[in-house]
């Protein structure tokens, strides 16, 4: 399946994407994802054991989403998000690939994501969601209510996509989910030093994970639903 049939920027034009620029340059884009692409891309998908965010690895993953990847990272989508964005020339940026396929309670605090970062991209792959808020992604106004929302919250549902610009107050989290949530987040970053730090960090915490997953689920498993931590 070729890259560009799989994410077309002119689908970013759908009647019911929202872009917004205050209180910081967002958008919320449905159905970004052809539906005859959904069994492949289940199929292809990483077989983490382990909990959290991890550095793509093409040999983890199967063609569909590596195709997927590419374009996700391409110049073309670099720049067709970006203007909406207001950034110029996203696509000069190095780009940081993490994917995810679940998550442990402590995750998705309240965060604006590291200075390092220009924007941020998450594109989600379930192909269902319980009937609840948990785990969905919230754009926020404080960095200390989860409920302070600025637009609808996303389901990480299969084909939703969600991207923001970096700022002092881009404010996002979600409320404690445990539990399968695929998606594949791209960063774009200030420097290739700094894409090879967070690798480096990434691969890291994975090792970390696969001999101590057990104190990972419990480490923070009660939060409250309003933590924060500061990037």
């Amino acid at each position: 399946m070729f890259a560009t049939s799989l994410l077309d920027p002119a689908r970013l034009d759908r009647p019911d994407t929202l872009v917004r620029h205050e209180p910081f340059p967002f958008m919320l884009a449905h159905g970004q994802l052809p539906e005859e692409a959904r069994a492949a891309l289940d199929q292809d998908f990483p077989k983490y054991a382990e909990a959290g965010f991890f550095p793509y690895n093409e040999q983890d993953c199967g063609p569909s989403v590596k195709a997927l990847v590419e374009a996700m990272t391409a110049p073309a989508f670099a720049s067709a998000v970006g203007t909406r964005l207001g950034i110029e020339n996203l696509g000069q940026y190095p780009t940081l690939v993490t994917l995810c396929r679940a998550l442990n309670k402590r995750h998705g605090t309240i965060h604006t994501d590291s200075k390092s970062k220009v924007a941020t991209a998450l594109l989600y792959l379930n192909s269902q969601w319980p009937d609840t808020s948990d785990g969905c992604l919230r754009f926020l106004s404080k960095i200390d209510d989860i409920d302070a929302t600025v637009a609808p919250e996303v389901k990480p549902l299969y084909g939703e996509f969600a991207i923001f610009k970096r700022c002092d107050n881009s404010f996002h989290g979600h409320l404690p989910y445990e539990g399968e949530r695929r998606v594949i987040q791209v960063a774009w970053l200030t420097s290739e030093e700094e894409k090879l730090r967070k690798t480096q960090r990434g691969r890291f915490s994975r090792t970390m994970k696969k001999l101590f997953g057990g104190l990972d689920r419990k480490v923070g498993a009660g939060r409250d639903r309003n933590a924060a931590h500061r990037d």
